[in-house]
């Protein structure tokens, strides 16, 4: 099951416009919060963001798919609905805490889309603003922002003919995202 859903998962850029249950939302930070932590020291900690307008001050603060850049941003209509910030508390660990932060993230996206729900993690952002729109406290950081909404868009997964991993959209506007063959980055006992 789990093996099924890392294979399914793809980023989300277009949702619907449906809200997503605060009790879904508290499930993907339990999911994130039991993630691995390295010396297990649990910097981590999680600002759940649903509030409509506040939602639409964050996504003002961030930046979307490079490669495909302006169309890989969000239109309206096509937002967001709700965003986790991931953010450390220095004061508990300042080293390692990238490593738990991605395990964290991982677990919030496949929780999300047990249910349903697509997601995209970002770490291209506005860290000053959306540190001061959420009011993180002094000797916390956010490090990554995750987006959550209904799909209203299908990625599709494809071989990587090339070393090129440059995803792209085609005449249809369906996302396509080259992946590296397994035979290319599997090396037993030596590379």
């Amino acid at each position: 099951m789990v093996y099924e859903l890392i294979t399914k998962r793809r980023t989300i850029r277009k949702f619907l416009q449906k809200k997503i249950d605060p009790v879904l939302l508290e499930k993907f930070v339990d999911a994130a919060r039991l993630a691995p932590s390295a010396a297990n020291r649990q910097p981590l900690e999680f600002v759940v963001v649903n509030q409509e307008k506040l939602v639409g001050q964050i996504f003002e603060h961030t930046q979307w798919a490079g490669y495909i850049k302006p169309y890989g941003r969000p239109q309206k209509g096509q937002e967001p609905v709700a965003f986790i910030c991931i953010v450390v508390n220095k004061e508990i660990s300042s080293r390692y805490y990238t490593i738990d932060c991605g395990a964290a993230a991982q677990n919030l996206v496949l929780a999300a889309l047990e249910e349903g729900i697509g997601s995209c993690i970002i770490g291209a952002f506005d860290k000053k603003s959306i540190e001061k729109m959420v009011g993180v406290p002094k000797q916390r950081e956010v490090v990554l922002v995750v987006a959550f909404g209904y799909p209203a868009e299908q990625p599709m997964a494809e071989h990587a003919g090339t070393d090129s991993i440059q995803y792209y959209k085609d005449e249809q506007g369906t996302l396509h995202v080259p992946k590296r063959e397994l035979h290319r980055v599997l090396y037993f006992n030596h590379y």
